[in-house]
């Protein structure tokens, strides 16, 4: 058999592919579609949210809101209110991954026709993995995202924010004052020669990263079309062949950043195994930028739209930590997270059977009237705006939190210092994305 393989492995992965995209993809869809015309929260707020503006879906959320914490629709339950949902994130009762059905025809196709890959929504992804293996994944790369260690990095990462404006100002000039758009020339760059800094990518492949992480931010998504299904696997497969010429090369030459430690680490026979490190790896250096890119244009365009609130952060600047904070809980860089029942349980009094999928609604949270004053009132000063949960909670709390505090607070800073008349032109556009929320244009006129 094995003379065949080379013939016989490329008709089935032709057979595979629409069967993954059937299972992960049509067929939730289909479900929620037909949830959405019966009325359903849940299956509403997954067919608005692609492409939309997260302050589209506010009446929305104040719909599920009035319904009690938890809302319990015809596919999920759907947690809104901040105290539900940090209560599911944070519990052990529940657990991350997709739901099981033992021995269904739809997990038994799904497991036979599972990307052959790196993926952020496949184990051993940090993302859909549980104690025991996800702290021992989190364990080997927490020490270089402490507020010990970003401390370290800011002026790092200060200066690059300056060569990155310097760059700005010779395209103004160059360019007779032309729009510029921010998202690719500043809110991109900052954070990925960042994370590619801390984790040896060389210079010259940071442009192919950030290609890879675009290509792929749709993977998060339920209920891809089919072509967007082709273009995000095929980012997937380009970004796991690379990252695996990347750690061999790192293997040869091994320098002075994380993912050489962790190749040390195995090397070792202490840490992860070879498909472990490139998940864990791979999980990293994306999420390391993606949120943040989303985090920096968010907050360009609230501050813009705030001249007032843009005017208080001049005359006080010790207030763009909280700024920062204040950008999360408004416009947060990521709409819902899920989980699923481990066992029968309770949660803020509502009964959740085992198996249960949870969606908690991030973005809903941050609005609870319960918890921030006149929730809909954008305020760099507000006291308690670090209560958001954009970084989710519990043991999957963003392990890059720190960083990517830090990297709002110096690029915004520093781009309203260097433009205090930066007016944004018409043209601006949303990511096409249902999880991931922020702009995919920003064009700007930085001289005002």
């Amino acid at each position: 058999m094995a003379l065949w393989d080379p013939l016989v492995k490329p008709a089935v992965d032709q057979i595979k592919t629409p069967v993954r995209w059937g299972v992960n993809h049509v067929v939730p869809r289909t479900f929620f579609r037909a949830a959405a015309r019966r009325g359903d929260l849940q299956g509403r707020l997954i067919a608005a949210a692609p492409g939309a503006h997260t302050f589209a879906l506010l009446d929305l959320f104040d719909e599920a809101r009035s319904h009690g914490p938890l809302v319990t629709g015809r596919l999920t339950h759907m947690a809104v209110d901040h105290a539900a949902v940090k209560e599911v994130l944070s519990s052990n009762d529940f657990r991350t991954g997709m739901p099981s059905r033992a021995g269904g025809l739809m997990q038994r196709l799904g497991a036979w026709s599972a990307l052959d890959v790196i993926s952020p929504v496949e184990p051993p992804s940090l993302l859909v993995t549980d104690p025991p293996d996800h702290t021992r994944y989190r364990k080997l790369v927490t020490k270089v995202f402490s507020v010990r260690a970003v401390q370290r990095l800011q002026s790092r990462t200060a200066e690059i924010a300056a060569g990155l404006l310097d760059d700005l100002d010779k395209q103004v000039s160059e360019s007779g004052g032309a729009p510029i758009d921010l998202v690719e020339a500043y809110c991109s760059l900052l954070p990925v020669t960042v994370i590619a800094e801390i984790l040896g990518v060389p210079l010259e492949d940071r442009a192919k990263v950030l290609e890879f992480g675009t290509a792929a931010a749709p993977s998060l998504d339920m209920g891809l079309d089919w072509r967007t299904f082709r273009q995000v696997e095929g980012g997937l497969r380009e970004f796991d062949a690379w990252l695996t010429g990347h750690l061999e090369e790192l293997h040869r030459n091994p320098g002075d950043n994380l993912l050489s430690e962790l190749v040390a680490a195995q090397d070792e026979g202490v840490g992860l195994t070879p498909h472990e490190l490139k998940s864990t790896a791979g999980l990293v250096l994306a999420a390391g930028f993606e949120t943040t890119v989303n985090l920096l244009g968010n907050g360009i365009a609230l501050l813009h739209d705030h001249p007032d609130q843009l005017a208080l952060l001049r005359e006080d600047p010790s207030l763009w930590a909280n700024a920062v904070d204040e950008v999360l809980r408004y416009d947060p860089p990521v709409l819902l997270t899920g989980r699923i029942a481990d066992r029968d349980t309770e949660v803020l009094g509502r009964k959740v059977s085992e198996g249960s999928v949870v969606s908690t609604v991030l973005a809903a949270a941050n609005r609870d009237p319960k918890v921030f004053t006149d929730p809909a009132r954008f305020d760099v000063t507000r006291e308690n705006a670090h209560e958001h949960i954009s970084f989710s909670a519990g043991r999957h709390y963003c392990l890059g939190a720190a960083l990517a505090r830090m990297e709002g607070e110096v690029g915004l800073r520093m781009l309203f210092e260097r433009y205090p008349d930066l007016r944004l032109e018409p043209g601006a556009r949303r990511r096409p994305t249902r999880i991931l929320r922020g702009y995919e244009t920003l064009p700007a006129n930085l001289r005002g």
